[in-house]
């Protein structure tokens, strides 16, 4: 079993806090760039309202 510490990291692209991985994720953990359904869906309604 491996420590929480010891799990991959990455910067959300919304909020630009960390994440760690998650075991849902482990199949598509290069696709995942927002740490939440919240931050992903506010970042889709950004680019709407930019454009």
């Amino acid at each position: 079993m491996r420590k929480k510490q010891d799990l991959p990291q990455k910067i959300c692209l919304h909020c630009g806090l960390p994440f760690r991985w998650r075991k849902k994720w482990d199949k598509v953990w290069d696709e995942v760039k927002y740490c939440s359904e919240r931050c992903r869906n506010e970042r889709k309604r950004m680019g709407k309202s930019a454009a």
